[in-house]
């Protein structure tokens, strides 16, 4: 491959994401209040966990047809859940940038996280509800009794808690429990991709791996078996419902110039030329320019229709 070849399709991306870019930041100066309140939310959910945490008590394990199924992977081997969520989270999140090197743009990533933030925070808020309703033992090595972790003693200060000490807290935090986060952000992003993705056998993996994710949660003992279950329906639900409450996203294969968001200072212009033209007797229609005489209350379309009522009287 020669250099110059290499410099070319170096200037075409550099052009592309040059392009991509500016579109994004423009949809974002006018969307950016929802993404920013799901970001937000995002530490909220996180404080909650952390303040969950000092209600945990640890007691014996519940009995779970999960663990009675699934052997332990035992505290060597738990790595392997959160490995896969790992790779389940950063690929989404590569998937969503995609638009900004590749052709394929069916999106715009501003506008999917829009959503995706969306169904985080409905999700989570129900999350939140449920787990401090009811606090159980945790069923994680970290939570059984004995354990330093189990229980965390009383904050010292403010800070101590608005920190959540980030991430160890939240790998191990303790009574967090119905129902699972891991499963939450799995089901929104497979969901997501099942709509917005171009590939179908990838849809087809996507689905496999949110199973996948579930067993290892149980086999792992993060969670029991209702937390993950709960999760299934409750997640599926939230994307039902709030899906039809979001405006749907543009399709960008139809062309992006008329699927840029329009600013409330370009509605209102657009319906003030509007009620103009029909003030001044015009149609909404720019086309129809024709003459109109206004005659006893009532419009008349031309001369020659004017002359012939007056002959007739």
């Amino acid at each position: 491959m020669s250099p110059f070849y290499l410099a070319r399709s170096a200037s075409k991306l550099v052009r592309r994401i040059t392009s991509e870019v500016s579109v994004e930041l423009k949809i974002l100066s006018e969307k950016w209040r929802l993404l920013l309140a799901g970001l937000v939310f995002q530490y909220i959910h996180g404080l909650a966990a952390r303040g969950v945490h000092y209600l945990h008590q640890p007691g014996p394990t519940l009995q779970d047809l999960g663990f009675m199924i699934l052997p332990e992977l035992g505290k060597e081997r738990g790595y392997i859940s959160e490995t896969l969520f790992t790779f389940i989270f950063l690929s989404f999140v590569l998937w969503t940038f995609h638009p900004f090197i590749l052709h394929t743009k069916r999106f715009y990533t501003v506008l999917i996280w829009r959503r995706v933030l969306a169904f985080l925070c409905a999700s989570q808020f129900l999350r939140i509800i449920t787990f401090y309703s009811t606090q159980l033992p945790g069923p994680n090595y970290h939570c059984r009794e004995g354990s330093p972790l189990a229980r965390l003693p009383p904050p010292q200060n403010a800070a101590e808690v608005l920190l959540i000490n980030f991430p160890r807290g939240v790998i191990y935090g303790c009574g967090d429990l119905i129902f699972s986060s891991h499963m939450i952000f799995t089901l929104v992003f497979v969901i997501t991709y099942q709509k917005y993705g171009s590939i179908r056998f990838v849809k087809m993996i996507a689905w496999c791996i949110a199973i996948a994710q579930s067993l290892l949660i149980i086999s792992s003992r993060k969670h029991y078996s209702v937390d993950v279950v709960v999760a299934w329906y409750t997640v599926n639900l939230v994307v039902f419902f709030v899906d039809k409450k979001l405006t749907e996203l543009p399709d960008r294969s139809v062309g992006s110039a008329s699927i840029l968001p329009v600013s409330v200072k370009d509605k209102d212009t657009k319906l003030k030329e509007e009620n103009t033209r029909l003030l001044n007797g015009n149609s909404a229609d720019s086309a129809d320019r024709r003459p109109r005489t206004q005659m006893n209350g009532k419009h008349i379309e031309n001369e020659s229709h004017v002359d012939n009522e007056s002959v007739k009287t």
